[in-house]
């Protein structure tokens, strides 16, 4: 399956739009949903109204987007009108792959360890800060709308 970019200029163009604009909301749609939502969710081609028509993984994830759909449109450009169905997804290509999970330094690890240090109950304590430390380590950039 090809990802939104040929799709949606496959679209545009036949009704006459300019192909810029799909190459813009195809730019943009990983940094404006987040990485979690651009894994799970794609752009696949505008219907004659405009609307962005929007594959999800299921209808769980098209549930959840259709709630954020005005927060997300305008967060891309010409803020079209969203639809999410469950559809296929095209694979993930390198540039939309997963990033490599980020180990915690040995400052965040003791932030952690000093956070959940108050928790009496030892396996509780271990999960949170061990919950903490990912959290920590996670990259600016690695986080969803």
């Amino acid at each position: 399956m090809e990802p939104l970019g040929e799709a949606i200029r496959d679209e545009l163009r036949r009704a006459g739009a300019e192909t810029r604009a799909a190459d813009d909301v195809a730019a943009a749609w990983p940094e404006a949903v987040g990485e979690e939502i651009a894994r799970n969710a794609w752009p696949m081609r505008t219907q004659a109204d405009g609307t962005l028509l929007v594959h999800v993984r299921d209808s769980i994830w098209g549930f959840e987007l259709t709630q954020r759909a005005r927060e997300i449109s305008e967060r891309l450009p010409g803020a079209p009108p969203l639809r999410f169905v469950p559809g296929p997804l095209p694979e993930p290509s390198p540039a939309r792959a997963a990033p490599a999970p980020v180990e915690p330094t040995p400052e965040q690890e003791r932030e952690a360890t000093d956070l959940a240090a108050a928790i009496g109950d030892g396996n509780l304590r271990e999960s949170v800060a061990k919950a903490i430390k990912a959290a920590l380590a996670r990259r600016p950039d690695d986080r969803s709308v």
